[in-house]
């Protein structure tokens, strides 16, 4: 039987489908790139924002349009919080909850399984730089989070899993891994001995460099400001394999918003001061955040001093989402809802600055003599910065491959290079 997986939303959902089709594909089923073929389609959901919810129903109808024929399921988070909702779409003929979503490591009829399940594994990637899931689930409640309804409580995978699963992944010849979490600075506080995000990393460090392997490199998943402390800057600092590249949850500048979050445990100025340490250790990095816009109860000085944020950090590009209430959620129901046009401009004046900063960095990554780019394609690949490169000419290189390659110029937010050996 065929079988295709579409997958909406964060690099966990990414890595579960991953899991699932190799564990189908165990059971004898065929996994095809087209959803026409399929005779079982999966669509693992997120609903962390309403948009999302909007860009899954669009996709179960457009899915239900090209194969009629073809049986649509729905898991993942979505389907956790709405699932009668999900149920009552016509082209969807069964929903499975997220908390019942691994159940499908043993075949597509999960309601028939009660027993035997396994642990979300991968030894492949659909994408030429894999994910390996370290974590999931969280128990913070953000107060504008849904996270906790969909995934639950937070669970650890052990560092000696971790570590297997990264050597399956480079004896496939991939030269990128990326660690990722739906909470990382929860990370090991299941475990025993308890552990944190950043013994890990200096755990793998040890065993992965050990021995001569093939070039590779290691990058982080989103990080909270909180976990940038000095053994933080003492892991990134002594690392050899981490790329130069911190993704970070940053939400808002203003304290008072923050409080109101439930983000009371950093204060956004602590941020500044540790960027500036890690400069001096890495005097070349890039810097990602997840920022968030016209949060219930933002004022014009709140936001003003979200603006400044951003203007003092080196940041190079920034995911900027406008407030958007999620169902059973304490922030859905706060006073003083933010109106859409207003989140609609502060939103763009945010990603009117990003621009300018990822321009001023793009600008001056053309002036290092080399990158080290993990190819995507045979002509494009992704920098240590998690800066998209171009090949000038059509080399048509492996991917998973990492090239050096040579900056010559910005074009449309992405450099042109040259490998540096030919």
């Amino acid at each position: 039987m065929q079988f295709h997986i579409i997958t909406l939303g964060c690099k966990i959902n990414q890595y579960e489908s991953q899991a699932i089709a190799e564990a189908l594909q165990g059971n004898g089923l065929e996994l095809v790139d087209r959803p026409e073929l399929a005779r079982e389609i999966i669509i693992n959901s997120c609903a962390v924002t309403s948009r999302a919810v909007r860009d899954l129903k669009k996709i179960c109808r457009q899915t239900g349009r090209i194969n009629p024929h073809a049986r649509i399921s729905i898991t993942g988070c979505a389907a956790q919080v709405l699932e009668p909702e999900l149920s009552a779409l016509p082209e969807v003929h069964r929903v499975i909850p997220q908390k019942h979503k691994s159940l499908l490591l043993n075949g597509l009829n999960p309601s028939e399984v009660t027993e035997n399940i396994p642990e979300y594994s991968i030894s492949d990637y659909f994408r030429s730089r894999a994910v390996v899931k370290v974590q999931d689930g969280c128990t913070h409640k953000c107060s504008y989070c849904i996270v906790p309804l969909t995934r639950g409580k937070s669970k650890s995978r052990s560092p000696e899993v971790i570590l297997d699963e990264i050597i399956r992944l480079l004896s496939r010849g991939f030269s990128e891994i990326t660690l990722g979490g739906i909470n990382l600075r929860l990370f090991g506080r299941d475990l025993s001995p308890q552990m944190d995000f950043w013994d890990l990393v200096n755990f793998l460090q040890k065993k992965l460099l050990i021995s001569p392997r093939q070039k590779f490199r290691i990058r982080l998943s989103s990080l909270e400001p909180s976990e940038l402390n000095q053994k933080a800057l003492a892991t990134l600092a002594g690392s050899e394999m981490l790329c130069p590249h911190l993704h970070i949850s940053l939400q808002s500048g203003s304290r008072d918003v923050l409080e109101k979050m439930i983000w009371g445990h950093y204060a956004p100025w602590n941020l500044i001061n540790f960027s500036g340490k890690l400069k001096a250790e890495w005097p070349l990095y890039s810097m990602g955040a997840d920022i968030l816009a016209g949060f219930p109860g933002e004022t014009d000085r709140d936001f003003e001093q979200t603006l400044e944020l951003v203007h003092n950090l080196p940041l190079s590009y920034a995911h900027v989402f406008p407030y958007s209430p999620r169902p059973g959620t304490p922030a859905a129901g706060f006073p003083d809802q933010v109106a859409e046009k207003r989140k609609k401009s502060r939103t763009g004046r945010i990603n009117n600055l990003i621009q300018v900063k990822k321009k001023d960095f793009l600008h001056r990554l053309t002036l290092e003599r080399k990158l080290d780019m993990v190819m995507e394609t045979q002509t494009r690949g992704m920098s240590e910065y998690y800066v998209e490169g171009l090949l000038e000419k059509d080399f048509f290189l492996k991917p998973r491959q990492m090239l050096e390659v040579k900056p010559l110029r910005m074009q449309d937010g992405k450099l042109i290079v040259v490998p540096v050996d030919r």
